[in-house]
């Protein structure tokens, strides 16, 4: 089975406010989108994957992930998260309606094709299904089998969210690299220390060339 997956990227200017410890407002939205690009070439060498959508209206983010090979949709909702994927998942289908479909956090510079291959590997198993992040409050995967709607809950605990909602979770071992999104700082230095794409990698060095990621 593969999957069509679903990226949300926010507008890079907006992108990644909790990181302002770390990198200050010069450097989040190239920061964002090398985690964005990173987890897009990630997912897209990953063979249970048939293809990946990014639903965003950044446009160079839409410019440089397209470069990619991803589908760019528009947020034509602009009602936030949950209904920019809904949208997404809408018109993939419309193209695809025998296709499972997967929400992936574009955040997760760290992840490896053949861990995001065994997270979607479980979900075939399911209905609807997801994958809690690393602090095991948010959600990094939220997948439908063909003919389910995916029915997101993104936000604050999205984990309880996705689990009142009927989606069964994932309980997978030695899949770090698809929980471990980044949020904060420490979230940075965790995926650095899983080994992250060349686009982070880069992006880090530039950082730490600035101002050092606290605590390193």
């Amino acid at each position: 089975m593969q999957w069509t997956l679903v990226v949300p990227v926010k507008p890079l200017a907006r992108a990644k406010s909790r990181l302002s410890d770390t990198a200050d407002d010069g450097v989040r939205p190239g920061l964002a989108l090398a985690f964005a690009l990173d987890t897009v070439t990630a997912a897209l060498a990953c063979p249970a994957v048939a293809d990946v959508a990014v639903v965003t209206d950044d446009p160079r983010a839409g410019r440089e992930l397209a470069a990619l090979g991803a589908a760019i949709v528009r947020d034509e909702p602009r009602g936030g998260l949950n209904a920019a994927l809904a949208h997404a998942a809408t018109v993939v289908r419309s193209a695809r309606p025998g296709r499972p479909v997967a929400t992936l956090n574009a955040d997760l510079p760290a992840l490896r094709p053949a861990e995001l291959a065994r997270v979607l590997g479980e979900a075939a198993q399911f209905p609807r299904s997801f994958l809690a992040d690393a602090a095991a409050i948010g959600t990094t995967v939220l997948a439908a089998a063909p003919g389910q709607a995916l029915r997101p809950a993104f936000g604050p605990d999205s984990r309880a969210r996705h689990r009142a909602s009927g989606a069964a979770e994932l309980r997978l071992d030695a899949v770090d690299s698809v929980r471990q999104d980044v949020d904060t700082g420490d979230d940075l230095r965790a995926a650095l220390a899983l080994g992250v794409g060349p686009h982070t990698a880069a992006a880090a060095a530039l950082l730490a060339g600035r101002d050092p990621v606290p605590g390193q």
